[in-house]
């Protein structure tokens, strides 16, 4: 039987939601989400050939394993190591597929770089595709479309480095119903949004809760968008989560603000085990807003809206941008302004971009305001691949460090930790625990990286002790605020290595810029 070696790539910088940290602190590699692509295609391949996976943030590929066909996924930010790979794998004589989201939105330009592009979703020709391969003949492009979820299989865990991932990963639904102007989420999912039948999802649940994970990321686009479905689906999931003897799952997604009205709908997601959900925020600027099509966070109170998932003992961490048409050199102050108001301790942080297929892409392109080259991805807080409108380029980023800077500086992250402890500690139920399932080396190691903090310097090591001793006060808030002093190593980290992090500017006043002055970033 031919083997086919599928690889997940690292991204091609640390990213906020990933796991650098580990590595680069000297620790074990590790990841934050178990990768469900890869194993997900396992199932769909292994009738056909022998798979062996590789996800690269946890072990180092093989670029001698003498496999028949090398598979590679990945998004816009893995792009240039999913180049690098597939180039030593051809050079080498071994034939390469490459498919994802990026190869999906992009194909023109993953297209030079491999044997085999497959576009599109791979349910509906994953039979063809690798029944072709294990025949030694095939096209060199594939294309699938949208399937109905009830047709994707269980993932191949079994497979995968489940001790080096703090959470576990199943998809419930595909699609958002919005039409943010830079999400290519839509062009790539589709507006209709696609559910996994509720019984499919309680069965991956059990294989996940058996490998040891207690943490679980629901990797929809907008969890809650459809609240009937929603509905049935949490409800299922209290009733599992509560028959659990070794610890119950704390659950994480995304949704959009608009669910925050809803007090049925948050008091079921709590009583789920919901924990904590990403938000994107973006500006409180309405005009950015508007401007960008993201009509479910206008004419509300978004403080207050946050606050709403806090008093349900659910933590909320944000998206935020810089750099919209409507943004002027003031915007750096306000976000920073917005934040501090809010028990949010973790921002997604960077400046508006314009990923390919995107309505916004296709605008400043006929407008002239793309720069070739580049960046792409968003959050990424050094780069953007548009020409803001009311500043320079060189202001842009150089208020985008200031704000990172000052955000993140300890006393500041300190301040809207210390008051989401005060609010999760009043909310949350006290009988629960920060649990870890068996043969789970990620939490081992997760405490020797704690240990690290109070080493970066004394206002880091004042806000951990800070943190201890309001942990004592509100014990019941500790599985909430571990996991976010985590991802806060990692995002110092991240910042270190790519020299964004300038301590000097989180004690330095808001920028102030001359118009048309360029400055430097």
């Amino acid at each position: 039987m031919k083997t086919i070696y599928l690889i997940n790539p690292t991204p091609d910088i640390p990213t906020y939601f990933g796991a650098e940290v580990y590595a680069g602190r000297g620790l074990r590699p590790a990841t934050l989400m178990a990768d469900l692509a890869l194993t997900t295609v396992a199932t769909l391949a292994e009738p056909h050939l022998r798979v062996v996976l590789c996800d690269e943030s946890i072990d180092t590929v093989d670029f001698d394993i003498g496999a028949d066909y090398v598979g590679i996924t990945g998004k816009v930010s893995q792009r240039g190591r999913m180049r690098a790979i597939a180039t030593e794998f051809r050079r080498r004589g071994v034939t390469v597929v490459i498919g994802g989201p990026y190869a999906s939105l992009d194909p023109d330009w993953v297209r030079p770089h491999c044997d085999i592009l497959v576009r599109g979703e791979i349910e509906d020709i994953a039979g063809e595709l690798f029944g072709d391969l294990a025949a030694g003949h095939w096209h060199d492009e594939y294309v699938g479309e949208r399937v109905d979820l009830a047709r994707t299989p269980a993932p191949r865990w079994d497979l995968y480095r489940n001790d080096r991932a703090s959470m576990g990963s199943v998809q419930t639904s595909r699609g958002c119903p919005f039409e943010c102007e830079f999400c290519d989420v839509i062009q790539y999912l589709g507006r209709r949004q696609r559910h996994k039948p509720v019984e499919s999802v309680l069965a991956e649940l059990d294989v996940l809760y058996n490998l040891g994970y207690r943490r679980v990321f629901m990797a929809d686009d907008n969890f809650t968008a459809y609240r009937a479905r929603a509905r049935e689906l949490l409800e299922a999931i209290a009733q599992w989560n509560n028959r659990r003897t070794a610890g119950r799952i704390h659950f994480y997604t995304q949704v959009s603000i608009d669910v925050a009205r809803d007090d049925e709908m948050l008091r079921l997601c709590a009583a789920a085990g919901l924990r904590h959900v990403f938000v994107g925020i973006e500006t409180p600027n309405e005009e950015s807003l508007r401007e960008a099509h993201k009509r479910q966070n206008l004419r509300i109170d978004l403080p207050t809206q946050v606050q709403r998932f806090l008093d349900h003992g659910i933590g909320v961490t944000a998206g935020m941008i810089v750099g919209f048409d409507a943004d002027d050199a003031g915007i750096f102050a306000r976000q920073y302004e917005f934040a501090m108001s809010t028990a949010i301790p973790v921002f997604s942080l960077g400046a508006l971009v314009a990923p390919v297929a995107t309505p916004l892409h296709a605008r400043l392109s006929a407008a002239g305001r793309l720069i070739a080259d580049g960046a792409e991805v968003a959050a990424m807080p050094w780069s953007t691949n548009i020409i803001p409108a009311r500043m320079t380029h060189a202001e842009l980023l150089a208020g985008l460090r200031w704000l990172c800077n000052k955000l993140y500086a300890p006393a500041a992250f300190g301040e809207r930790l210390f008051r989401q402890i005060e609010f999760i500690g009043d909310t949350a139920d006290g009988s629960e625990r920060l649990a870890a399932g068996p043969n789970r080396s990620f939490e081992v190691d997760s405490l020797a990286l704690l240990g690290t903090l109070s080493k970066l310097g004394a206002a880091e090591a004042e806000m951990w002790g800070r943190v201890r001793r309001a942990l004592r006060l509100h014990p019941a808030a500790t599985a909430h605020v571990i996991p976010t002093i985590l991802q806060y190593l990692q995002i110092r980290y991240m910042y270190e290595r790519n020299e964004v992090w300038m301590p000097e500017l989180a004690r330095a006043e808001a920028p102030v810029f001359d118009a048309g002055e360029p400055v430097t970033a």
